[in-house]
C-alpha cells in the first residue's frame, strides 16, 4: 500500500537542444503562449532521443526565450501538462507538453562541420 503522507509531484529538468525556435501565437482567449521544441539524447537507446514539446505562458519567460534558436543548449525546469481541445471539426484532440517555469540558454548552437566526400 502506498505511504498517503508522500505528496504528489510533477517536476521536470530538461537539458536538450533546441529544435524548433519560440514563436507565439495568440489564444482565443487572447492570452499569448510561446512554444518550441527541445531534443533530449538518449543514451545508446533506440529511438536516439526524445522530442518535446514545451510552453512559456508567463509575459518574462516568453521573452527570455524569445532569442533562442535552432541548435541552441537550453536546461528547462516545469511540469508535464496534458492539453485538450476541440479541432475544426469538432473531435476532441491532446498533446503533452512542459509547462515551464524556468529556462536558461547553456550555450549557443555548435557549428558541426560538413562532411566531404
Amino acid at each position: 500500500m502506498p505511504d498517503v503522507s508522500t505528496e504528489h509531484r510533477n517536476e521536470i529538468l530538461l537539458v536538450g537542444r533546441v529544435t524548433t525556435p519560440p514563436s507565439e501565437r495568440e489564444l482565443p482567449s487572447g492570452d499569448t503562449v510561446r512554444s518550441w521544441r527541445v531534443t533530449v539524447d538518449r543514451d545508446g537507446e533506440e529511438p536516439r532521443f526524445d522530442v518535446v514539446d514545451c510552453t512559456a505562458w508567463t509575459a518574462r519567460l516568453q521573452r527570455s526565450v524569445a532569442s533562442w534558436a535552432k541548435g541552441d543548449l537550453v536546461e528547462i525546469e516545469g511540469a508535464l501538462r496534458r492539453r485538450f481541445w476541440r479541432t475544426p471539426v469538432g473531435t476532441l484532440a491532446s498533446a503533452y507538453d512542459v509547462e515551464v517555469v524556468r529556462a536558461r540558454r547553456v550555450s549557443g548552437a555548435v557549428k558541426r562541420p560538413r562532411k566531404t566526400g
